[in-house]
């Protein structure tokens, strides 16, 4: 087989690989990345790029070496999310850098964690005056969670005694592509027949809709195929 004909494939069946192993890992290795996941993430995308163009190891090896990673990142998965002192030694504790407005330089010592980096956090935070700060604590994943002390906060309608508004639903989407969401339908105890005589008021069929989905409101918006069909958002 030509060179440039397995890199190619190759490269498709790392770039597979770890697809899936990110969609068995779930969502949090992205989107809270804890010392443990950077350093399986890090390890994972290494044996890809070597699976991907280095020729000179075998496929089937690196594919080896991925499984058992995927594997291992799984299990000690399961293993944090069921044992705390697990979740202890992988991730690690979040760290209180400000008590009470005195900032704990002996925690930040330890993480080698500087004046400067903790200044920047606190601005991307919308904290310029450091006296504003009550406590503010480094959470596993790395990001400065802050909570200001009652004087600099937001006032809220609580405080102001102003009724609360009663917590306002999801909006609901019917159909999407010309496909009606039929899980969407079920879970809000909607039926098929009460969307097709929607439809039918607007004189449509789901092959004519692009996007429908029902405000929090009642209210239905229809998006149609065709742009001179306009169908705003109408009540039931």
């Amino acid at each position: 087989m030509p060179e440039h004909i397995e890199v190619i494939l190759r490269s498709i069946t790392s770039f597979s690989l770890l697809l899936i192993g990110a969609r068995i890992l779930g969502k949090q290795t992205i989107s809270q990345m804890t010392m443990f996941d950077f350093v399986a993430a890090i390890s994972l995308g290494a044996i890809s790029a070597n699976l991907a163009f280095n020729t000179s190891i075998k496929a089937h090896h690196t594919i080896i070496a991925l499984t058992i990673y995927v594997v291992i990142i799984f299990l000690i998965a399961i293993i944090s999310l069921k044992s705390r002192k697990g979740r202890k030694i992988l991730a690690g504790d979040p760290t209180i850098v400000i008590q009470t407005g005195k900032v704990l330089e002996g925690n930040m010592k330890k993480m080698r964690y500087t004046l400067d980096y903790l200044n920047q956090q606190l601005r991307e935070k919308d904290v310029f005056n450091i006296e504003e700060v009550l406590f503010a604590i480094v959470e596993t994943n790395g990001t400065l969670t802050v909570l200001k002390k009652p004087q600099f906060r937001n006032v809220t309608r609580q405080d102001l005694m102003i009724t609360v508004m009663p917590e306002q639903k999801l909006p609901i989407e019917l159909i999407m592509d010309g496909e009606i969401i039929k899980e969407n339908l079920e879970q809000n105890n909607l039926s098929l027949s009460w969307l097709e005589s929607e439809l039918r008021k607007r004189k449509l069929t789901k092959h004519e809709v692009v996007y429908a989905v029902m405000a929090a409101n009642g209210n239905m918006y229809v998006d149609t195929f065709r742009d001179d069909i306009h169908s705003p958002i109408d009540k039931e």
